[in-house]
This record gives structure tokens, C-alpha cells and sequence, in this order.
């Protein structure tokens, strides 16, 4: 597996593998099994897997998440190298940034919920720094998971506005074993924190119960009654939201898909994860 810190020699690698299938999963590092089923896939369905770990400034809008966010190369190389990842590019931010980008994205309706609510300039710094890496990988399918509901949503809305020549291709959420999501920030809870964090995951199921039988309001309400009963848990929001357009639906409507999509704080971390309605 090669390591890669610079523009140039990513570009100079890059230049090799023009006529093949190159499969690209950006991570911001701290990798665990979710990530590694994105590079497993890549490596069934392309001649060539790149990775990145990047942690990108420009994405957080609070310092101390920024300095709080888990750096553990080593530990990811070692995962990278066992999921036969051919090369991964670790830039330094001088390299990705030498300077302050003046662009931004704005993706109108779809930012204006959830994450682009109660996080401004989110996706712009995301739209940014993966831009930056699809003109520099050139990959043929890039793959993100699905825990990340809006991101990929903004992102396959990227590709699309700027014609980039690029499948992205969506990977479904892997769980622990007692339902939570598997992320980076899970290793940031205390061992206490850790055996409650899986209400998250229940609390979306009992939500798509209620919403068979109780509707939209009644659905939002009792969620919202779940997490006051919960004083280790600081519900930021549940939403009930068009799978498509990511906007608040009122009604369930037959043959539409709905997202259900929260964020929460748990031993001052923060969790998000979703649940499709069928």
C-alpha cells in the first residue's frame, strides 16, 4: 500500500491508472468496520482503491470538536493495509489549504435542515474538501455510508449540478451488535455512556412503529417524550423527512420514502444516525 501526502505524487499516481476502475472512500480517519466495508466493496467492484484521511477544518463549526476529533493513523494504516487498500493519501491542511478557501456552496433547500440547520457552512467545507479530492483521485465510484444520510445526499447533488463523471455509490450503515452506529465518535464515550448509547438506534425504531399506526405528529411527539425520559441524553433533533428532498413531511404517503434522522448529545458527544420507512 502506498502512502501519499502530496498533491503532486497523488497526481503523478493517478496518472497510472487511467484506464482503470478506481474506487475512492474519503474518511476523515479514526477508522473502525464501517469504513472498512466501504474499501471492501471498492476492492470487489474496481481495479484500484484509494483511500484519504483527511480531517478537514473547514467542516466543523466548533474549535473544540475540531481538536477533540480522533487521530489514530497508525492504527489506520494498519486496517487499511489488511482491507487491501492500494494507496491512501494523508495530506496535511497546508497541503489541502494554502490558503482559506474564498468559494462556497449553498445546496438551497436540502442544507437547510437537519445537519445545515444546527451546523451553518457544514456542507459547504464538506462540498469543498471532496470536490478538492474527486479532481485530484479522478475516481470512477466513490463510496460513502449511509449513517451519514444528508452528506450524501448533498454530495450525489454535487456531482450531479457539476457533471463530474463520478458514481456515488451509497453503503448501508453497519451496527454494533446492540444497534448503534458504528462511528468515529462512539470511542469518545465513556464505558458507562457506551452501554446506553444504543437508545439512539432503539428510539428510531420505536419511531417507525408509532409512525405505521400514529402518524407524522404523533410520532414526533412521542419521540420527543422518549428523550425527556432520558436526562444522559440531549435530543438536538428527530425529523420525519421526504427521502428525496430531505424536507419535513406532514403525511405518509404511499409509495414515498421517508427518512426518519436524529442528532444527540451523549457524554458531550454527539451522535447523529437515520432509518429509512418502508
Amino acid at each position: 500500500m502506498q502512502i501519499i501526502r502530496t498533491k503532486a505524487h497523488l497526481l503523478n499516481l493517478q496518472q497510472k491508472y487511467l484506464t482503470q476502475l478506481i474506487g475512492f472512500v474519503p474518511t476523515m480517519g479514526a477508522l473502525h468496520q464501517g469504513h472498512i466495508s466501504l474499501f471492501k466493496r471498492s476492492r470487489q467492484e474496481n481495479d484500484v482503491t484509494i483511500g484519504s484521511i483527511f480531517v478537514n477544518p473547514i467542516q466543523f463549526n466548533n474549535e473544540s470538536d475540531l481538536i477533540a476529533y480522533p487521530r489514530t493513523e497508525a492504527e489506520d494504516l494498519e486496517l487499511l493495509k489488511k482491507a487491501g487498500c492500494d494507496a491512501v493519501f494523508i495530506p496535511s491542511v497546508q497541503e489541502m489549504y494554502t490558503q482559506k478557501p474564498v468559494i462556497s456552496f449553498n445546496f438551497g433547500a436540502i442544507e437547510k435542515v437537519m445537519e445545515g440547520a444546527f451546523r451553518p457552512g457544514h456542507f459547504s467545507g464538506v462540498a469543498i474538501v471532496v470536490s478538492k479530492l474527486f479532481n485530484l483521485v479522478k475516481p470512477t465510484n466513490a463510496y460513502f455510508g449511509l449513517k451519514d444520510y444528508q452528506q450524501v445526499t448533498v454530495i450525489t447533488q454535487m456531482v450531479k449540478d457539476l457533471s463530474y463523471p463520478i458514481n456515488i455509490i451509497p453503503c448501508e450503515t453497519l451496527r454494533e451488535p446492540d444497534g448503534l452506529a458504528m462511528s468515529s465518535r462512539n470511542r469518545r464515550l465513556s464505558p458507562v455512556k457506551r452501554q446506553i448509547a444504543s437508545k439512539i438506534y432503539q428510539s428510531l425504531q420505536l419511531a417507525v412503529k408509532l409512525l405505521h399506526s400514529e402518524g407524522v405528529e404523533k410520532t414526533r411527539t412521542e419521540i420527543e417524550a422518549y428523550y425527556n425520559q432520558l436526562p444522559d441524553f440531549q435530543l438536538e433533533y428527530f425529523e420525519i423527512a421526504d427521502a428525496e428532498t430531505l424536507q419535513p413531511v406532514t403525511i405518509v404517503e404511499e409509495h414515498k420514502r421517508i427518512v426518519l434522522c436524529i442528532a444527540a448529545y451523549l457524554d458531550g458527544v454527539r451522535l447523529i444516525d437515520n432509518i429509512l420507512f418502508i
